[in-house]
């Protein structure tokens, strides 16, 4: 009776593992309305203040528990891994949008769901690439494919490769970020507060060699770069993290493609946004490969295994 217990516990475990990722997801929606909230305020400011936030809302529970800031013993390899995840992917991103259109930059970007779908087939105990959730994660893609499709200015000029390299770029690193935390399961989160301080001060390095600097000029603005801290740059990463080690991956690549359209719907309902056939489409097509990830994902954890 021990064994089925104890793959009912891990099952349990996994499952509430992937609904932390799911929690990442929903916050990451909220990225641009506080972001838009949050004035004028550079990139790589914004990025300094925010992470500086969610850094040190991650080491407020050391304060009780003193022994998690152990977690920041890493070995060199975990740094680079934690670090040039988060740093990493910051940096291209914010310079594909100095170097090429946002709309085209976002687009672009949004291939890491699919990434994570097809680099997690590489981990172990996974069963491989299944067609399942690589056919959710294919829906999920054309659903942010048809939600960008939807705006008049989406245009790819030659002018901007560099931009849209970085974006590419930026994609792998999220992506192989995501899928190799998952090898080093036995880093505890805690260790991503000091990833996320680390981030801070890189961030705040290139803003002073690259911006001018630009405070928030009222209290909702303030307040914005708060929210943002505490949670899209903040409480995202730590349950991202979570989600990534100790639960279903290649489920939470395919559902990250509701991250853009729900910040979509939440723009439109802050009257930052409109609503358009094209959200309406992309809606349908996201939560169609989301079901089709999720029964892939319930028929291989029920399936009897052979030999």
């Amino acid at each position: 009776m021990t064994a089925p217990a104890s793959i009912s516990t891990l099952r349990t475990q996994s499952a509430t593992a992937t609904v932390a990722g799911f929690g990442a997801i929903l916050l990451w929606s909220l990225l641009a309305l506080f972001t838009a909230a949050s004035g004028t305020v550079p990139p790589f400011q914004l990025a300094a203040m925010t992470f500086l936030i969610g850094g040190l809302c991650g080491c407020a529970s050391w304060i009780v528990r003193p022994s998690r800031a152990r977690a920041l013993i890493q070995p060199w390899p975990v740094w680079l891994l934690g670090v040039g995840g988060l740093f990493g992917y910051h940096a291209l991103y914010f310079s594909a949008l100095r170097l090429a259109p946002p709309a085209e930059a976002g687009l672009i970007n949004y291939l890491w769901p699919l990434l994570i779908v097809l680099f997690s087939a590489r981990l172990p105990g996974s069963g491989g690439l299944r067609p399942g959730h690589l056919i959710g994660a294919v829906l999920g893609l054309a659903g942010v494919a048809a939600l960008f499709a939807g705006r008049a200015d989406l245009t790819f000029a030659a002018g901007a490769l560099p931009g849209y390299a970085a974006s590419l770029a930026a994609a792998f690193v999220w992506a192989g970020y995501s899928v190799l935390s998952a090898r080093v399961g036995q880093v505890p989160t805690d260790a991503v507060a000091g990833f996320c301080l680390a981030t801070a001060a890189l961030s705040l390095a290139c803003h002073l060699a690259f911006e001018a600097t630009v405070w928030p000029a009222d209290a909702v603005q303030w307040g914005a770069v708060l929210l943002l801290g505490l949670g899209p740059v903040g409480a995202a990463f730590y349950l991202w993290d979570i989600g990534c080690k100790r639960g279903d991956v290649r489920l939470l690549g395919v559902t990250a493609y509701a991250a853009p359209v729900l910040s979509t719907l939440i723009l439109v309902a802050a009257g930052y946004a409109s609503p358009s056939p094209a959200l309406a489409v992309a809606c349908l097509l996201i939560v169609a490969g989301a079901l089709t990830a999720v029964r892939t994902s319930r028929t291989s954890r029920t399936a009897p295994k052979r030999g």
